[in-house]
């Protein structure tokens, strides 16, 4: 007798539609917040959430999308939680970009995100308080690499890292992984992360929140931190 083969579960259900079943399971278990939160807004710069601009490389998925992170933003810092920026850029000649930036070289290719342009620059609607507020320039996709964010995070005894920004299967998504595997209760705003197509969306968003990260709605980190009391 032989046994069957394990093969991969295939489905008919579009990405949105599976993401959907998966969130509305309540009996999943959650890492939940813990005491303390930071919030960490990957990447909200030009080059990735301005369509009018730069058409090839940006998207929005929720049109209120920086409106809830600057509201979440603005809620942590005037409870003196951390709040974090980062964004991507490289020098002119692309040399600090590694492998990641020898694929393509075009306007729109990565390597061609140069400091001081107007694809670095953050959102025009992006509210970010420099006297209080940490912002780093990163070059790989995971908001840690080579960047102080964990010792930052570290200083401050955080142990609950907030997620937004984009793209939900890049950036997001390496930061998340990256924040779990270094002990962090790791959160993910629905409506405070955006990519290009809604398949790559909710796909990440249903593999995040199987394995990485609770996928709650805003209005729950909104309500903690309503709540918080230091």
């Amino acid at each position: 007798m032989t046994s069957a083969k394990p093969t991969m579960e295939i489905s008919s259900e579009t990405a949105r539609q599976i993401f959907e079943r998966v969130h509305a399971n309540t009996k999943r278990a959650k890492f939940g917040f813990g005491n303390k939160l930071a919030i960490v807004n990957v990447d909200p710069q030009k080059g990735y959430t301005r369509p009018d601009l730069f058409p090839n490389t940006a998207y929005i998925t929720d049109p209120k999308q920086m409106d809830y992170i600057n509201q979440i933003s603005k809620l942590a810092r005037k409870k003196n939680l951390p709040v974090v920026w980062t964004h991507v850029a490289y020098m002119d000649n692309g040399a600090d970009a590694g492998i990641w930036g020898t694929r393509t070289d075009t306007p729109d290719s990565l390597q061609n995100i140069k400091y001081r342009s107007e694809r670095h620059a953050f959102d025009d609607r992006i509210e970010i308080d420099r006297a209080v507020d940490a912002v780093y320039t990163k070059r790989m996709p995971s908001a840690f690499f080579e960047t102080p964010l964990h010792s930052f995070l570290t200083w401050h005894k955080v142990d609950t890292v907030i997620v937004t920004g984009g793209s939900t299967s890049g950036c997001v998504r390496a930061t998340a992984v990256d924040s779990l595997s270094r002990g962090y209760r790791t959160i993910v705003p629905i409506e405070c992360v955006a990519d290009k197509h809604e398949s790559y969306h909710f796909a990440n968003l249903t593999d995040l929140q199987i394995k990485y990260a609770d996928v709650v709605k805003v209005a729950e980190v909104i309500d903690w931190l309503n709540a918080y009391e230091s």
